[in-house]
């Protein structure tokens, strides 16, 4: 027995040296479970989603619309956007004919317009405009959700309004303004309180139905009453500004994330195999002859490259084989963002092994980064459903835009000139990342 407790003591103490072990064994756990946390919201009080962009566009003077735009602003989901910013910085409301090419540059999915005719006298009913450029369902459904949740809660002024409008239009002003005064009377007569206020309220549309909106979103069913009725007089024009004819939104986001994450542990694999090939003596044989570090790098990098493109490409073929991607009509674009993609995930791999002293410690840190940048970069579900903070930092890391690329080709079928922000904050990574591996390993002792 005491001999199995010595082995034990000494099981413990090799773990407590081997800080690769430790990371692997606490921290990735407790980092991924944190962030999951984030993402559904666990113990929170208030959940849900924070910080989605919704453009805004009130075409309206109606002193209702305005209350409507600042309902949807005290939303903690949407970040509600109603300027526009020009060339020279300065700042102009919102049209409606700036939203599309702003949506198709990935400035917000989401746009609500609020016409002019709101409020018709023509049709019972309440008009509004919502645009979107939904890259997968989720985020869709989500937003939808909120949205209507919004528009239920503080649509029933509107809606009083609308139906005074249709009945002006039914009867005339004159018997209209009879009727309300007859009603003001009764009510006050049967209820107490000032009739001239009560008329006032009725012919701004405020006849207590907002009661009935807000019982049916605190319900949050459609069928728990109040956001059926309220359903029923919506008059909405959806546009979709691109994705119309996508058959499989949601295996285009699974599979350009999966595709990613297995890319990054390969290319990192390939770069760590340097530590094999220097134990091995391949180093000292190659640069006995006319080759430096550099080349030696340079020639891995472009191997990862090749490599990373291969394997993309074979996964987008295979998702279009297995879930009907449409990937043949896009190849062309498609091919120029792997391409760019696998350049970046190959500069990781360089990074990590000209900053780590041991294979080991290589492949703790690669697995720990790795694992933290498809969670944060959009890999395994959409960069709204986390915090603002956490959408800040998604932005800095090579897996967002690589899945942002992967989107504007297979949903928005973006043309070249559209992809080139994206290419371009691709290359700054790779460049930067590559520039400081190189360094490293010119300086450094791995070759020594």
């Amino acid at each position: 027995m005491r001999a199995i407790l010595v082995l034990l003591r000494k099981d413990f103490a090799i773990l407590l040296q081997d800080r690769v072990s430790l990371l692997l064994t606490f921290v990735i756990p407790f980092v991924l479970i944190y962030i999951f946390g984030l993402v559904f919201h666990v113990n929170s009080s208030d959940p849900g989603p924070s910080g989605i962009p919704l453009a805004v566009v009130n075409q309206s003077d109606n002193p209702a619309a305005t209350r409507l735009v600042d309902a949807l602003r005290s939303e903690k989901a949407f970040k509600v956007v109603t300027k526009f910013v020009n060339g020279d910085k300065s700042r102009r409301p919102l049209e409606e004919g700036d939203l599309r090419p702003l949506m198709r540059a990935d400035a917000f999915r989401f746009a609500v317009v609020v016409p002019k005719d709101v409020v018709s006298g023509h049709a019972f009913g309440i008009h509004l405009k919502i645009y979107s450029n939904p890259r997968n369902d989720i985020e869709a459904q989500l937003v939808t959700g909120i949205l209507q949740k919004t528009l239920f809660t503080n649509v029933p002024e509107l809606l009083g309004q609308s139906l005074q409008a249709r009945a002006q239009s039914l009867v005339g002003s004159e018997r209209l303004d009879r009727f309300n005064s007859e009603m003001a009377s009764t009510i006050a007569r049967a209820f107490g309180g000032n009739e001239a206020e009560i008329k006032a309220r009725m012919a701004d549309g405020q006849f207590g139905i907002e009661r009935l909106g807000r019982a049916g979103a605190a319900q949050g069913s459609p069928a728990a009453g109040g956001s059926d009725a309220l359903s029923s007089i919506f008059k909405i024009d959806a546009v979709q500004v691109a994705g119309n004819d996508v058959k499989s939104p949601a295996a285009t986001l699974l599979v350009g994330g999966w595709a990613m994450q297995f890319l990054l542990f390969a290319v990192t694999a390939s770069a760590t195999g340097l530590f094999w090939e220097k134990q091995g003596g391949i180093f000292q044989r190659l640069l006995s002859g006319p080759v430096t570090r550099s080349d030696i790098l340079w020639s891995k990098f472009l191997y990862g490259v090749c490599l990373g493109l291969i394997q993309l490409v074979v996964l987008f073929f295979a998702g279009e084989l297995l879930y009907g991607i449409q990937v043949g009509a896009q190849i062309g674009h498609l091919v120029v963002v792997c391409v760019f993609a696998a350049a970046a995930c190959t500069s990781f791999g360089m990074l990590v092994a000209s900053i780590s002293p041991t294979p080991e410690a290589a492949r703790g840190i690669a697995t720990f980064v790795i694992l933290l940048m498809c969670a944060i970069g959009g890999a395994w579900f959409p960069v709204s459903f986390m915090p603002e903070f956490i959408q800040r930092f998604s932005r800095l890391t090579l897996v967002y835009w690589s899945m942002e690329g992967f989107s504007q080709v297979l949903w928005s079928h973006a043309s070249f000139a559209e992809l080139l922000p994206t290419l371009g904050w691709l290359t700054l990574m790779t460049a930067v990342v590559m520039s400081f591996s190189v360094w490293r390993f010119n300086k450094g002792k791995i070759f020594d």
